[in-house]
Protein backbone atom coordinates (compact mmCIF):
# COMPACT_ATOMS: atom_id res chain seq x y z
CA UNK A 1 0.00 0.00 0.00
CA UNK A 2 1.36 3.42 -0.96
CA UNK A 3 2.11 5.75 1.91
CA UNK A 4 0.50 9.17 1.97
CA UNK A 5 2.57 12.37 1.88
CA UNK A 6 3.80 13.67 5.22
CA UNK A 7 1.78 16.62 6.51
CA UNK A 8 3.28 20.05 6.00
CA UNK A 9 3.46 22.70 8.66
CA UNK A 10 0.68 25.32 8.64
CA UNK A 11 3.24 27.98 7.71
CA UNK A 12 4.81 25.91 4.89
CA UNK A 13 6.92 28.13 2.62
CA UNK A 14 5.81 29.46 -0.72
CA UNK A 15 7.72 30.44 -3.84
CA UNK A 16 5.54 33.48 -4.40
CA UNK A 17 7.73 36.59 -4.39
CA UNK A 18 7.21 38.34 -1.05
CA UNK A 19 5.14 41.51 -1.03
CA UNK A 20 6.89 44.75 -0.17
CA UNK A 21 4.60 45.18 2.85
CA UNK A 22 5.90 41.94 4.37
CA UNK A 23 9.41 43.30 4.91
CA UNK A 24 9.47 46.74 6.52
CA UNK A 25 12.38 48.18 8.45
CA UNK A 26 11.81 48.06 12.20
CA UNK A 27 13.55 51.44 12.53
CA UNK A 28 12.14 53.62 9.72
CA UNK A 29 9.53 51.50 7.91
CA UNK A 30 11.29 51.51 4.51
CA UNK A 31 11.59 48.43 2.29
CA UNK A 32 14.03 45.70 3.33
CA UNK A 33 16.11 43.52 1.02
CA UNK A 34 18.27 40.49 1.79
CA UNK A 35 21.88 41.49 2.59
CA UNK A 36 24.00 39.07 0.57
CA UNK A 37 26.23 36.82 2.65
CA UNK A 38 24.51 37.63 5.95
CA UNK A 39 21.57 36.45 8.03
CA UNK A 40 19.89 39.87 7.86
CA UNK A 41 17.56 42.04 5.82
CA UNK A 42 19.02 45.50 5.17
CA UNK A 43 17.12 48.76 4.93
CA UNK A 44 17.86 50.68 1.75
CA UNK A 45 16.99 53.96 3.47
CA UNK A 46 18.72 53.97 6.87
CA UNK A 47 21.06 50.91 6.51
CA UNK A 48 19.55 49.35 9.62
CA UNK A 49 19.87 45.55 9.58
CA UNK A 50 16.95 43.39 10.65
CA UNK A 51 17.95 39.80 11.58
CA UNK A 52 16.37 36.83 9.79
CA UNK A 53 15.10 34.18 12.15
CA UNK A 54 16.38 30.91 10.67
CA UNK A 55 13.64 28.38 9.92
CA UNK A 56 13.49 25.43 12.28
CA UNK A 57 13.64 21.77 11.34
CA UNK A 58 15.83 19.59 9.17
CA UNK A 59 15.95 19.55 5.36
CA UNK A 60 13.69 16.59 4.62
CA UNK A 61 13.47 14.33 1.60
CA UNK A 62 9.86 13.96 0.42
CA UNK A 63 8.28 10.74 -0.84
CA UNK A 64 8.38 10.88 -4.64
CA UNK A 65 5.64 8.32 -5.44
CA UNK A 66 3.29 9.59 -2.74
CA UNK A 67 3.53 13.14 -4.05
CA UNK A 68 2.91 12.05 -7.63
CA UNK A 69 -0.32 10.37 -6.55
CA UNK A 70 -1.49 13.46 -4.67
CA UNK A 71 -0.13 16.18 -6.93
CA UNK A 72 -3.06 18.55 -6.29
CA UNK A 73 -2.75 18.43 -2.51
CA UNK A 74 -3.14 22.04 -1.36
CA UNK A 75 -0.79 21.54 1.58
CA UNK A 76 2.18 20.67 -0.62
CA UNK A 77 1.41 23.04 -3.51
CA UNK A 78 0.53 26.69 -3.89
CA UNK A 79 -1.41 28.90 -6.27
CA UNK A 80 0.86 31.62 -7.62
CA UNK A 81 1.06 34.26 -10.31
CA UNK A 82 3.84 33.83 -12.84
CA UNK A 83 4.96 36.23 -15.56
CA UNK A 84 5.95 34.42 -18.73
CA UNK A 85 8.35 35.84 -21.30
CA UNK A 86 6.91 35.28 -24.76
CA UNK A 87 10.42 35.26 -26.26
CA UNK A 88 12.33 32.67 -24.21
CA UNK A 89 9.53 31.13 -22.10
CA UNK A 90 11.04 32.03 -18.72
CA UNK A 91 8.51 32.15 -15.88
CA UNK A 92 9.17 34.25 -12.80
CA UNK A 93 7.08 35.03 -9.75
CA UNK A 94 4.76 38.04 -10.12
CA UNK A 95 2.84 40.25 -7.72
CA UNK A 96 0.27 41.81 -9.99
CA UNK A 97 -2.02 40.88 -12.86
CA UNK A 98 0.04 42.76 -15.42
CA UNK A 99 3.62 43.91 -15.65
CA UNK A 100 6.13 45.53 -17.96
CA UNK A 101 9.86 44.99 -17.56
CA UNK A 102 12.92 43.55 -19.29
CA UNK A 103 13.26 39.78 -19.06
CA UNK A 104 16.47 38.95 -17.14
CA UNK A 105 16.85 35.73 -19.14
CA UNK A 106 16.90 37.11 -22.69
CA UNK A 107 16.94 40.92 -22.42
CA UNK A 108 13.52 41.23 -24.10
CA UNK A 109 10.92 43.76 -22.93
CA UNK A 110 7.95 41.92 -21.45
CA UNK A 111 4.42 43.30 -21.52
CA UNK A 112 2.10 40.47 -20.56
CA UNK A 113 -0.63 39.27 -18.19
CA UNK A 114 0.48 36.98 -15.38
CA UNK A 115 -1.06 33.50 -15.27
CA UNK A 116 -2.14 31.61 -12.16
CA UNK A 117 -0.64 28.13 -11.75
CA UNK A 118 -0.36 25.55 -8.96
CA UNK A 119 3.17 24.40 -8.19
CA UNK A 120 5.03 22.37 -5.58
CA UNK A 121 6.45 24.62 -2.88
CA UNK A 122 10.22 24.91 -2.44
CA UNK A 123 11.39 23.53 0.89
CA UNK A 124 15.00 24.74 1.02
CA UNK A 125 17.53 27.05 -0.65
CA UNK A 126 21.08 28.33 -0.71
CA UNK A 127 21.18 32.10 0.01
CA UNK A 128 23.25 34.49 -2.11
CA UNK A 129 26.84 34.63 -0.91
CA UNK A 130 28.76 36.48 -3.68
CA UNK A 131 27.92 40.24 -3.59
CA UNK A 132 26.71 41.95 -6.77
CA UNK A 133 29.85 44.11 -6.97
CA UNK A 134 32.08 41.04 -6.86
CA UNK A 135 29.86 39.30 -9.44
CA UNK A 136 30.32 42.20 -11.87
CA UNK A 137 34.08 42.04 -11.32
CA UNK A 138 34.06 38.30 -12.09
CA UNK A 139 32.04 38.97 -15.22
CA UNK A 140 34.52 41.55 -16.52
CA UNK A 141 37.42 39.16 -15.85
CA UNK A 142 35.58 36.45 -17.78
CA UNK A 143 34.83 38.85 -20.61
CA UNK A 144 38.49 39.82 -21.00
CA UNK A 145 39.44 36.14 -21.17
CA UNK A 146 37.27 35.44 -24.23
CA UNK A 147 39.41 34.58 -27.21
CA UNK A 148 38.15 35.44 -30.69
CA UNK A 149 35.25 37.59 -29.41
CA UNK A 150 34.24 40.62 -31.54
CA UNK A 151 35.73 43.85 -30.18
CA UNK A 152 32.30 45.51 -30.35
CA UNK A 153 30.93 42.86 -27.97
CA UNK A 154 33.41 43.70 -25.23
CA UNK A 155 32.76 47.42 -25.59
CA UNK A 156 28.99 47.02 -25.40
CA UNK A 157 29.05 44.49 -22.59
CA UNK A 158 31.25 46.72 -20.42
CA UNK A 159 28.94 49.71 -20.87
CA UNK A 160 25.54 48.06 -20.64
CA UNK A 161 25.95 45.09 -18.32
CA UNK A 162 23.10 44.78 -15.82
CA UNK A 163 23.17 41.83 -13.45
CA UNK A 164 20.05 40.37 -11.84
CA UNK A 165 19.88 38.08 -8.84
CA UNK A 166 17.74 35.04 -9.67
CA UNK A 167 16.81 32.03 -7.57
CA UNK A 168 16.80 29.14 -10.07
CA UNK A 169 14.61 26.08 -9.36
CA UNK A 170 16.18 22.62 -9.12
CA UNK A 171 15.11 19.14 -8.08
CA UNK A 172 17.28 16.74 -6.11
CA UNK A 173 16.54 13.01 -6.01
CA UNK A 174 17.61 10.18 -3.74
CA UNK A 175 17.21 6.51 -4.65
CA UNK A 176 18.44 3.02 -3.82
CA UNK A 177 18.98 1.03 -7.02
CA UNK A 178 19.36 -2.65 -7.84
CA UNK A 179 20.60 -3.33 -11.38
CA UNK A 180 20.61 -6.70 -13.14
CA UNK A 181 22.96 -6.90 -16.10
CA UNK A 182 24.29 -9.20 -18.80
CA UNK A 183 27.56 -8.61 -20.58
CA UNK A 184 30.99 -9.98 -21.39
CA UNK A 185 34.42 -9.88 -19.79
CA UNK A 186 37.41 -9.39 -22.09
CA UNK A 187 40.77 -10.92 -21.13
CA UNK A 188 43.93 -10.04 -23.08
CA UNK A 189 46.24 -12.77 -24.39
CA UNK A 190 49.14 -12.69 -26.83
CA UNK A 191 50.08 -14.83 -29.84
CA UNK A 192 53.25 -14.95 -31.89
CA UNK A 193 52.83 -13.85 -35.50
CA UNK A 194 55.45 -14.21 -38.22
CA UNK A 195 55.65 -11.27 -40.63
CA UNK A 196 57.69 -10.36 -43.69
CA UNK A 197 59.32 -7.03 -44.43
CA UNK A 198 61.28 -5.57 -47.34
CA UNK A 199 64.17 -3.15 -46.82
CA UNK A 200 65.15 -0.20 -49.04
CA UNK A 201 67.41 -2.46 -51.18
CA UNK A 202 64.58 -4.87 -51.94
CA UNK A 203 65.76 -7.67 -49.64
CA UNK A 204 63.07 -9.52 -47.68
CA UNK A 205 63.28 -10.97 -44.20
CA UNK A 206 60.95 -12.45 -41.64
CA UNK A 207 60.44 -11.56 -38.01
CA UNK A 208 58.13 -12.55 -35.16
CA UNK A 209 56.10 -10.20 -33.01
CA UNK A 210 53.59 -10.56 -30.18
CA UNK A 211 50.04 -9.52 -31.13
CA UNK A 212 47.45 -8.79 -28.48
CA UNK A 213 44.03 -10.40 -28.79
CA UNK A 214 40.97 -10.44 -26.55
CA UNK A 215 39.06 -13.49 -25.34
CA UNK A 216 35.44 -12.75 -24.42
CA UNK A 217 33.52 -14.61 -21.73
CA UNK A 218 29.78 -14.13 -21.06
CA UNK A 219 28.88 -12.79 -17.63
CA UNK A 220 25.91 -11.49 -15.67
CA UNK A 221 25.33 -10.13 -12.21
CA UNK A 222 23.72 -7.62 -9.88
CA UNK A 223 25.02 -4.29 -8.60
CA UNK A 224 23.57 -2.08 -5.87
CA UNK A 225 23.96 1.71 -5.71
CA UNK A 226 22.85 4.40 -3.27
CA UNK A 227 22.22 7.87 -4.77
CA UNK A 228 21.97 11.05 -2.72
CA UNK A 229 21.02 14.53 -4.00
CA UNK A 230 21.17 13.87 -7.73
CA UNK A 231 20.78 17.45 -8.98
CA UNK A 232 18.48 18.30 -11.93
CA UNK A 233 17.96 21.79 -13.36
CA UNK A 234 14.21 22.54 -13.37
CA UNK A 235 14.51 25.64 -15.57
CA UNK A 236 14.18 25.55 -19.35
CA UNK A 237 15.05 29.24 -19.66
CA UNK A 238 18.80 28.89 -19.10
CA UNK A 239 21.24 27.23 -21.52
CA UNK A 240 21.58 23.80 -19.90
CA UNK A 241 25.18 23.31 -21.02
CA UNK A 242 26.39 26.39 -19.15
CA UNK A 243 24.02 26.04 -16.19
CA UNK A 244 25.49 22.61 -15.46
CA UNK A 245 28.99 24.07 -15.61
CA UNK A 246 28.09 26.17 -12.55
CA UNK A 247 28.26 22.98 -10.49
CA UNK A 248 29.25 21.86 -7.94
CA UNK A 249 26.90 23.48 -5.43
CA UNK A 250 27.42 23.22 -1.68
CA UNK A 251 24.14 21.40 -1.10
CA UNK A 252 25.30 20.37 2.36
CA UNK A 253 24.66 24.01 3.35
CA UNK A 254 20.99 24.10 2.29
CA UNK A 255 18.75 25.90 4.75
CA UNK A 256 14.94 25.80 5.22
CA UNK A 257 13.09 28.11 2.82
CA UNK A 258 12.06 31.56 4.03
CA UNK A 259 10.62 34.44 2.00
CA UNK A 260 13.16 36.75 3.64
CA UNK A 261 15.99 35.45 1.47
CA UNK A 262 14.03 36.33 -1.69
CA UNK A 263 13.50 39.96 -0.74
CA UNK A 264 15.22 42.07 -3.41
CA UNK A 265 15.69 39.13 -5.79
CA UNK A 266 13.65 37.34 -8.43
CA UNK A 267 12.52 33.72 -8.25
CA UNK A 268 11.93 31.58 -11.32
CA UNK A 269 9.17 28.97 -11.36
CA UNK A 270 10.13 25.46 -12.39
CA UNK A 271 9.27 24.42 -15.96
CA UNK A 272 10.53 20.85 -15.70
CA UNK A 273 7.99 18.89 -13.66
CA UNK A 274 8.72 16.48 -10.83
CA UNK A 275 8.23 13.33 -12.95
CA UNK A 276 10.19 14.76 -15.91
CA UNK A 277 12.98 15.72 -13.57
CA UNK A 278 13.23 12.17 -12.25
CA UNK A 279 13.54 10.95 -15.84
CA UNK A 280 16.66 13.12 -16.19
CA UNK A 281 17.91 11.99 -12.79
CA UNK A 282 17.65 8.36 -13.92
CA UNK A 283 19.86 9.16 -16.91
CA UNK A 284 22.45 10.67 -14.56
CA UNK A 285 22.21 7.63 -12.29
CA UNK A 286 22.57 5.30 -15.27
CA UNK A 287 26.06 6.62 -15.97
CA UNK A 288 27.17 5.73 -12.43
CA UNK A 289 25.37 2.39 -12.59
CA UNK A 290 27.21 1.43 -15.79
CA UNK A 291 30.54 2.36 -14.25
CA UNK A 292 29.68 0.12 -11.29
CA UNK A 293 28.79 -2.70 -13.69
CA UNK A 294 32.11 -2.40 -15.53
CA UNK A 295 33.99 -2.61 -12.22
CA UNK A 296 31.87 -5.62 -11.28
CA UNK A 297 32.57 -7.39 -14.60
CA UNK A 298 36.31 -6.83 -14.22
CA UNK A 299 38.86 -8.12 -16.71
CA UNK A 300 40.73 -5.98 -19.21
CA UNK A 301 37.69 -4.86 -21.23
CA UNK A 302 33.96 -4.97 -20.63
CA UNK A 303 30.84 -5.10 -22.77
CA UNK A 304 27.36 -4.42 -21.36
CA UNK A 305 24.52 -6.08 -23.26
CA UNK A 306 21.52 -5.23 -21.06
CA UNK A 307 20.70 -3.44 -17.81
CA UNK A 308 17.44 -3.55 -15.87
CA UNK A 309 17.31 -1.23 -12.87
CA UNK A 310 14.83 -1.00 -10.00
CA UNK A 311 14.63 2.38 -8.24
CA UNK A 312 13.52 2.10 -4.60
CA UNK A 313 12.98 4.53 -1.71
CA UNK A 314 12.82 7.51 -4.06
CA UNK A 315 12.93 10.87 -2.34
CA UNK A 316 13.05 14.41 -3.69
CA UNK A 317 13.54 18.04 -2.74
CA UNK A 318 12.47 21.21 -4.55
CA UNK A 319 15.28 23.69 -3.93
CA UNK A 320 16.26 27.18 -5.11
CA UNK A 321 19.87 28.00 -6.02
CA UNK A 322 21.22 31.57 -6.38
CA UNK A 323 22.53 32.82 -9.73
CA UNK A 324 23.64 36.24 -10.92
CA UNK A 325 22.31 36.47 -14.45
CA UNK A 326 22.55 38.89 -17.34
CA UNK A 327 21.56 38.85 -20.99
CA UNK A 328 22.82 41.13 -23.72
CA UNK A 329 22.14 41.43 -27.43
CA UNK A 330 24.71 41.42 -30.20
CA UNK A 331 23.64 41.55 -33.86
CA UNK A 332 20.00 41.02 -32.81
CA UNK A 333 20.79 37.79 -30.94
CA UNK A 334 20.58 37.30 -27.18
CA UNK A 335 23.53 35.88 -25.25
CA UNK A 336 23.38 34.97 -21.57
CA UNK A 337 26.00 34.59 -18.88
CA UNK A 338 25.58 33.24 -15.37
CA UNK A 339 27.52 33.44 -12.14
CA UNK A 340 27.24 30.91 -9.33
CA UNK A 341 26.33 33.22 -6.45
CA UNK A 342 27.94 30.84 -3.96
CA UNK A 343 31.36 30.32 -5.61
CA UNK A 344 31.71 33.08 -8.25
CA UNK A 345 32.06 30.57 -11.12
CA UNK A 346 31.23 32.30 -14.44
CA UNK A 347 29.76 30.56 -17.49
CA UNK A 348 28.03 31.96 -20.53
CA UNK A 349 27.22 32.18 -24.20
CA UNK A 350 29.28 34.35 -26.49
CA UNK A 351 29.54 35.28 -30.18
CA UNK A 352 32.66 34.53 -32.20
CA UNK A 353 34.66 36.79 -34.50
CA UNK A 354 35.13 34.76 -37.67
CA UNK A 355 37.57 37.37 -38.96
CA UNK A 356 39.87 36.75 -35.98
CA UNK A 357 39.43 32.98 -36.31
CA UNK A 358 40.28 33.11 -40.04
CA UNK A 359 43.44 35.11 -39.42
CA UNK A 360 44.43 32.72 -36.61
CA UNK A 361 43.94 29.70 -38.88
CA UNK A 362 45.96 31.35 -41.65
CA UNK A 363 48.71 32.15 -39.13
CA UNK A 364 48.85 28.54 -37.95
CA UNK A 365 48.93 27.25 -41.52
CA UNK A 366 51.73 29.71 -42.24
CA UNK A 367 53.75 28.40 -39.29
CA UNK A 368 53.22 24.80 -40.41
CA UNK A 369 54.26 25.64 -43.98
CA UNK A 370 57.32 27.46 -42.66
CA UNK A 371 58.26 24.46 -40.53
CA UNK A 372 57.94 22.08 -43.48
CA UNK A 373 60.05 24.39 -45.64
CA UNK A 374 62.72 24.61 -42.95
CA UNK A 375 62.88 20.82 -42.60
CA UNK A 376 63.17 20.36 -46.38
CA UNK A 377 65.71 23.16 -46.76
CA UNK A 378 68.00 22.09 -43.94
CA UNK A 379 67.62 18.39 -44.70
Amino acid sequence: MTSSPPPLEPDAPTEQAPKDSEFKCAQCGAKLTYAVGTESLKCGHCDHQNPIIRGEGDIQELDFLAYLEDAENEEMTEEKLVIKCTNCGAESAGQSSATSHACPFCDTDIVTVAASVRLIKPRSLLPFHVPKKEAKKSYKTWLKSLWFAPNALKERARLEVSINGIYVPHWTYDADTISFYTGARGIYYYVSVTRTRTDSEGKTSTYTEQVRKTAWYPTSGTVVNDFDDVLVLASKSLPEKYAKELEPWDLENLIPYKDDYLSGFKSESYQLGLAEGFGEAKEIMDGSIRRSIRRHIGGDEQQIYSVKTQHNNIGFKHILLPVWLSAYRYNKKAYRFMINARTGEVQGERPWSWVKITFAVLAVLGLIAGGIFAVDYYG
